[in-house]
C-alpha cells in the first residue's frame, strides 16, 4: 500500500475538520494543517521507546522520534488508528497492546520542514501515551523503522537539547505535552 496516496484529515487551529487532501499534497509546500498522531510508549521504568525513521521515508528519514506516528483517515480515532499503527510498524499484538492501553496526553500543533526533502509537516498532532513491558516482542516493519531504543527520559530530553538533529522536529514538542499531562494529574 502506498501510504502517501491515503487521506488525511485536514483541519483548522482548533483541529476542526475542513476537508481532505492525500498524505503526499498535505506534505508538499508549504505545508497543509492536518490531524495526526504521535504514540510515546514507557516501559515501567519510565524509559521511552524510540524508532529511527526508515532510510525511505519522505519526511525526516534515519532521524529518531517516538514509538510511532501516523494519520487517523478523516473521521477516524486517533486513539484506534494509533492502535492499529503499533501493530503495522512495531508488529504489537493486541494480546501485548491495545487502543484501551493509549491516553490522549492532549494536541502539539507544529509545522517543521526536512532540508533534505523540501516536503512539510504541518500537524495538529495528538499525543498519546502508553505503556508496555520493555521485554514486549517487537517486530518492526523494515519498510518503517530502521532501528529501536529504549532510554531513560532525562537522558533522552538532554541528548535532543545537545544533538537536536539527531531527532525528528516535533519529538520535543510531543514530550512536552506528556509532561504537562504528566504534571497535570
Amino acid at each position: 500500500m502506498d501510504r502517501e496516496s491515503l487521506l488525511v484529515e485536514l483541519v483548522d487551529d482548533d483541529g476542526v475538520p475542513t476537508g481532505t487532501a492525500t498524505v503526499d499534497d498535505a506534505h508538499r509546500a508549504p505545508g497543509t494543517l492536518h490531524r495526526a498522531f504521535s504514540v510515546l510508549l514507557l516501559d515501567d521504568a519510565g524509559r521511552v521507546l524510540l524508532q529511527q525513521r526508515s532510510a525511505v521515508k519522505t519526511r525526516f528519514a534515519l532521524r529518531w522520534g517516538n514509538a510511532c506516528c501516523g494519520h487517523p483517515a478523516p473521521g477516524s480515532s486517533p486513539v484506534d488508528s494509533a492502535a492499529v499503527r503499533l501493530r503495522e510498524e512495531l508488529g504489537l499484538s493486541t494480546v501485548d497492546f491495545s487502543a484501551a492501553d493509549l491516553t490522549d496526553a492532549g494536541v502539539y500543533l507544529y509545522r517543521a520542514t526536512d532540508a533534505a526533502t523540501g516536503r512539510v509537516e504541518h500537524e495538529y498532532d495528538h499525543v498519546l501515551v502508553g505503556h508496555v513491558d520493555a521485554g514486549t516482542p517487537l517486530r518492526p516493519d523494515p519498510a518503517e523503522v530502521a532501528a529501536l531504543h529504549w532510554i531513560d527520559l532525562d537522558v533522552l530530553r538532554a541528548d535532543l537539547a545537545e544533538r537536536p538533529a539527531e531527532y525528528v522536529p516535533w519529538l520535543a514538542g510531543v514530550l512536552s505535552v506528556q509532561a504537562g499531562a504528566t504534571h497535570g494529574r
